[in-house]
């Protein structure tokens, strides 16, 4: 089992910064992702990364959003930068052992974190 703590959302003007973390005092697994959830909505993943260090992110927050993760810390982070009222959802990281880590399905993702908010305010 794979235990996924997310912290460091919060609200923020937009054009503001937020960092999250996702600590996994297990280690971190092969695939690395972070999705994000409105009211309503599916779960829309927005970035991953490989071990190896492949980043993928979609046109919506490409630019604004880098993952990175350090192994040292069996921490991953999502820095957001630029963000937009559109960006308040509920975030979360999710891992998985196995490729391909993009696209980010969350059948991909085996083990989810318990989520944190993001609120943008314009």
């Amino acid at each position: 089992q794979v235990q996924l703590v997310e912290s460091g959302g919060g609200s923020v003007q937009a054009g503001g910064s937020l960092r999250l973390s996702c600590r996994a005092p297990g280690g971190l697994t092969y695939c690395m992702a972070w999705f994000r959830q409105t009211p309503g909505n599916e779960r829309e993943g927005i970035a991953t990364h490989a071990s190896g260090g492949v980043t993928t992110y979609p046109d919506s927050v490409k630019g604004r959003f880098t993952i990175s993760r350090d192994i040292t810390r069996n921490t991953l982070y999502l820095q957001m930068d630029s963000l937009k009222p559109e960006d308040t959802a509920m975030y979360y990281c999710a891992g998985s052992r196995s490729s391909p880590c993009s696209p980010p399905f969350p059948s991909r993702y085996r083990y989810w974190g318990q989520g944190t908010q993001v609120t943008v305010s314009s």
